[in-house]
């Protein structure tokens, strides 16, 4: 049986499913969360992604804005959607919005709309965004990106939520949640005169950093089994599972690209694995173990700190032993466990810790 089915979920069928006040359970250390934002799961064990769960679970159940910061690629969009499908809003809709898509000359417009005859081309009214999301959330994505004067219309509308439509004479209240989010660092921003700091204030109201996937200790191997599921399932190609000594430099790689970056690189290596194993050459200056082959540490870890160092190095012997013993007793749970003398519970919890799969 699977570790972790990642079940994916369309956002009304989520929304039907899941009538409770939250949409994200936090787990203990060494739990598995899966629970699905829009189209994908958020998955993972590490303390930091618990963490960051518990903290999405609290923030969902007020109405205030929230500003979302992280890096890029590790899934803002997502825990915007579980923010917004644990409020009370979840019954209302999600209106994303790309800030660095919009000209800067077009953010009011986009925004909040205009009537017929606001300018030369205005034909027709035309609801802004803010109207498209009413009674559920607007997600200003990459907030940081939107020039100073986009700034200045948004932070008139965060005082109040009130807005008037170009060429509009009255104006009209909104009844929307704001979440934002950005891949850059707002205070920096601020001090540097790119972003305005009573707009910030503002935003600031709740907020939370993700974590980058390299803080996100073990969640590799999960997120990585559940991206070839989604691959399976998508393309039919049959099941295939990642090569041990793969795992093990993967789980020392610092993911500048994050959750994405693992995603298209299981994507592209299982389309063109011609075997049920996928092996994957580690990128320069990566090796396939801590180890050096003689039992000495390899000098690329001398880049870590030693408390890093050292747990990186339990966890690849944990990996490559659990794996081995599976592998005698032909994938038997209970006949591995009495292999390597431990409890069949002990030894399925070790097995779930590591992401590796039970038959």
């Amino acid at each position: 049986m699977p570790l972790l089915r990642g079940t994916f979920w369309t956002p009304s069928a989520f929304r039907t499913r899941l009538k409770i006040a939250v949409c994200l359970r936090a787990r203990e250390p060494g739990e598995t969360t899966g629970h699905t934002a829009g189209m994908t799961p958020m998955i993972g064990q590490s303390p930091a992604f618990v963490e960051t769960v518990r903290l999405i679970e609290r923030i969902a159940r007020c109405d205030a804005p929230v500003l979302i910061e992280g890096e890029t690629g590790t899934g803002k969009e997502l825990a915007a959607r579980a923010i917004h499908l644990g409020g009370n809003r979840c019954n209302g809709p999600f209106v994303p919005v790309n800030c660095g898509a919009v000209p800067a000359d077009l953010v009011e417009n986009e925004l909040f709309g205009h009537k017929r005859g606001a300018f030369t081309d205005a034909h027709i009214e035309q609801l802004g965004l803010v109207a498209h999301a009413r009674y559920g959330t607007l997600f200003l994505d990459e907030i940081d990106a939107l020039s100073l004067k986009g700034q200045a219309s948004l932070l008139r509308f965060f005082q109040d939520q009130h807005y008037r439509p170009l060429g509009g004479h009255e104006s009209i209240k909104a009844d929307v949640r704001l979440i934002a989010a950005a891949n850059s660092d707002l205070s920096t921003l601020a001090e540097r005169g790119a972003f305005r700091l009573d707009l910030l204030f503002r935003l600031r109201i709740m907020f939370v950093t993700l974590p980058p996937l390299r803080d996100r200790h073990g969640d590799v191997a999960l997120l990585s089994q559940a991206f070839l599921r989604a691959c399976h399932e998508r393309f039919s190609l049959g099941e295939k599972a990642i090569h041990p000594d793969t795992l093990v430099w993967m789980n020392r790689y610092r993911w500048p690209g994050n959750i994405r970056e693992l995603e298209n690189l299981i994507y592209r290596e299982y389309l063109l694995a011609d075997t049920a194993t996928i092996c994957i050459d580690a990128p320069p200056g990566i090796g396939g173990s801590v180890l050096d082959g003689k039992g000495g540490l390899a000098p690329s870890m001398f880049v870590e700190d030693f408390r890093t160092a050292k747990s990186r190095a339990i966890s690849e012997f944990e990996f490559r032993y659990l794996t081995h013993a599976l592998n005698a007793a032909n994938g038997n749970v209970s006949r591995a466990a009495r292999l390597v003398g431990k409890e069949r519970r002990a030894f399925g919890r070790l097995l779930k810790k590591h992401g590796i799969e039970r038959v």
